[in-house]
């Protein structure tokens, strides 16, 4: 059995697309007389932070001293954003744009349900970025690992230079992927993509061997010192120099899977920058996001929960 390490002076750094989470809670009655839908009477509203956000809040769950870099709007979901990052202990260097809506996803929750999703969503725009990409430069020196969360939303478009900066550092980078362009993460040191994500950019495989060939020759096309293959009910696997290690799916009921993908690389990253070597660095992983999924949307583990699964 492994131990979980003493996590409280690792410091870890994150850039990426921040989100707001809205939910909207209430119960459903009856049909609207106007189309075939439900209707939801909306009986109580919570917010949570999403996204590059949500994976700050699992490192710091995890008790790790956390840095999250990236741009909001000058607006109120910003706002909000910040206060509840700033609530969980995580220092922010949130990059105001006057133009760029903050982004936010919008739940209807119905009798436990997810009912609906609306999202709010743009891009950034470049002078924004390049002012972000100076100010994680600044802080590399002061972080013991770099999470690189993508999603799509246009935030991390100068993520080949901030690995190239991070690396040149020292600095161990771990990205969460997204889209089919997996070139712009060369360099790193690993990456998480999950099995639909991996399908995307080397296509389908038919057993575990073809799997393996896949991911050893993108690995090394990447020049990426492993690979972490996260694969729902399958579990997870791990491809590395080393070879390759694999840590069954966590058995119990799976109440909602959303964000499960940012307490993975959250816990590898603060297992990592707390001296845990990769392999024991995923178990860690794989119980924190048994604990997850546990949970109503995203959500994050706790250093005690994960010690009780451990």
């Amino acid at each position: 059995m492994n131990t979980v390490p003493d996590t409280s002076a690792t410091r870890i750094l994150i850039v990426g697309d921040v989100m707001l989470d809205r939910y909207w809670f209430g119960d459903v009655l009856r049909i609207s007389p106007e189309a075939p839908v439900p209707v939801v009477k909306v009986e109580r509203t919570e917010e949570r932070p999403g996204g590059a956000a949500n994976v700050a809040r699992n490192c710091a769950a995890l008790g790790a001293r956390v840095t999250l870099l990236s741009v909001v709007g000058a607006d109120e979901a910003g706002q909000s954003l910040t206060k509840l990052m700033t609530d969980s202990g995580i220092e922010c260097s949130l990059h105001e744009d006057e133009k760029f809506s903050t982004t936010v996803k919008l739940r209807v929750v119905g009798r436990q349900q997810q009912l609906l999703r609306i999202d709010f969503e743009n891009a950034p725009n470049h002078e924004v970025l390049q002012a972000k990409l100076a100010d994680f430069e600044s802080r590399l020196a002061v972080c013991d690992v770099v999470i690189l969360s993508d999603y799509g939303k246009g935030g991390l478009a100068h993520i080949t230079e901030m690995i190239r900066l991070a690396r040149a550092a020292g600095k161990p980078v771990l990205v969460d992927p997204k889209g089919e362009d997996y070139a712009r993460y060369t360099g790193a040191t690993l990456l998480t993509p999950n099995r639909s994500e991996l399908r995307q950019v080397v296509g389908r495989w038919r057993d575990d061997a073809e799997l393996a060939q896949k991911a050893t020759r993108l690995r090394h096309e990447l020049k990426l010192e492993a690979l972490l293959v996260t694969r729902s009910e399958e579990g997870m696997t791990l491809f590395a120099d080393s070879g390759v290690t694999h840590e069954p799916a966590v058995t119990r009921e799976v109440y909602d899977v959303s964000g499960a993908g940012d307490t993975v690389i959250a816990t590898l990253a603060v297992m990592l920058g707390s001296g845990l070597p990769l392999p024991q660095a995923m178990r860690q992983a794989n119980l924190a996001a048994g604990v997850v999924v546990g949970k109503l949307g995203t959500a994050t583990c706790s250093l005690e929960e994960l010690k009780q699964v451990t």
